[in-house]
């Protein structure tokens, strides 16, 4: 199962789409990499990178946020600390199962849903908020 940005999940802020854009893409090398059956080390550098990007991602948008007074805030800081949560569960399931891709491969779609469902409950409410500030 692929994970690809379509863009019916554009928030209407171009940096978080973005953004946005390129977690899909590192996602989805990384359910590729699991998929091939890649060696151990290279889908946990995948995990590594997917990890750090999503903490800089959510910085960013957590930041954003503030500046423009967005009133969900919390919510989005909540949800965000608890994906972090689970892409840390991941990379530890993963290497206590000795490496073992079938982790990588169920984990699929758990990202997916978090991901889409996070961006169209969550995420385009920042944009919705965004458009009224510029009635």
């Amino acid at each position: 199962m692929s994970i690809e940005w379509t863009p019916d999940l554009s928030v209407g802020v171009k940096h978080i789409d973005d953004q946005h854009k390129i977690w899909f893409q590192k996602a989805n090398e990384l359910f590729e990499a699991g998929r091939q059956q890649r060696a151990k080390e290279y889908v946990n550098t995948m995990i590594d990178f997917l990890d750090e990007y999503t903490k800089q991602h959510f910085r960013d948008e957590e930041a954003y946020m503030e500046k423009i007074g967005y009133p969900e805030i919390d919510a989005q800081k909540k949800a965000h600390a608890s994906f972090i949560k689970d892409l840390a569960k991941l990379k530890e399931d993963f290497n206590k199962s000795g490496g073992n891709i079938l982790v990588i491969i169920n984990a699929n779609k758990i990202v997916i849903d978090w991901l889409s469902n996070h961006i169209r409950k969550m995420d385009k409410k920042i944009g919705e908020y965004v458009r009224s500030l510029d009635q």
